[in-house]
């Protein structure tokens, strides 16, 4: 599932692919969920994601990768907004609270090859973050929309 980092300016953003995903974020090996950025800007980020079909996901059960999975997505999604806007890697973090949470698929198979993968910054503190967030199919069926509320460590 490894990919060569791509970076292409796309007017104020740059897409950038799943090598350089990895070294962004905390997340090491298989536990990287990204595949690439679409697009994203100082208050939001689209990505897409295929690993969710990949038989060594580590979040695979039972031959499914189940849909509450998709909220690591998400959360995958905030910390490299985090890290692109303040242009670092993004430090550990916690997830402090999920809210609003709907999840519409028991599975995120079911949802297709292709997941986007939307996050959108609501608040930023210095040391935390509030975002929303959504998984859809490429086709735009709904996975999951929330909102997460994150407290950076170091």
């Amino acid at each position: 599932m490894g990919g060569r980092a791509v970076a292409r300016h796309h007017g104020d953003a740059v897409l950038i692919g799943r090598d350089e995903i990895a070294r962004r974020i905390p997340h090491a090996g298989s536990m990287c969920l990204l595949d690439k950025v679409e697009a994203w800007d100082k208050d939001v980020i689209t990505c897409i994601a295929r690993s969710h079909c990949d038989p060594a996901n580590p979040l695979r059960r039972d031959g499914r990768v189940a849909g509450v999975c998709g909220i690591e997505y998400c959360l995958q999604a905030s910390a490299l907004h985090g890290a692109l806007v303040a242009d670092t890697r993004q430090p550990v973090a916690y997830l402090v609270r999920l809210g609003d949470v709907s999840i519409a698929v028991e599975a995120l198979d079911s949802l297709g090859e292709t997941l986007v993968v939307r996050a959108e910054i609501v608040h930023s503190l210095p040391n935390g973050h509030s975002y929303s967030f959504g998984l859809s199919g490429a086709d735009g069926a709904p996975g999951l929309s929330g909102r997460a509320t994150i407290a950076l460590v170091g």
